[in-house]
């Protein structure tokens, strides 16, 4: 007899949401740590290795770390987990 398939956990789903995202948003901090090196590289004749390499992590480290955390955001908004977090504030909404 045939088995169904299992149901995944909701945490599951959620970290592969979260890494399906993020590996997006990978890509675009390459990309605009690439834009960013391009425009210092135009700005002065003579630029140090140092100054590309810092420009690129500086860059693309920031936007990374931005995204991930709006993509937590999100992610946590959409599955209900502020809701059971704060219950309180919810109840002295309604009594208004």
């Amino acid at each position: 007899m045939p088995r169904p398939d299992p149901v995944p956990s909701a945490r599951h789903s959620l970290m592969r949401r979260f890494w399906r995202i993020f590996r997006l948003l990978a890509l675009l901090s390459i990309v605009i740590a690439a834009i960013a090196v391009v425009l210092v590289m135009r700005g002065e004749e003579q630029v140090h290795v140092h100054m590309i390499i810092a420009t690129a992590l500086g860059i693309g480290l920031t936007v990374l770390l931005g995204t991930a955390l709006m993509t937590l955001v999100f992610l946590s908004s959409s599955s209900g987990h502020d809701e059971a977090a704060t219950p309180h504030i919810h109840e002295e909404n309604d009594e208004e």
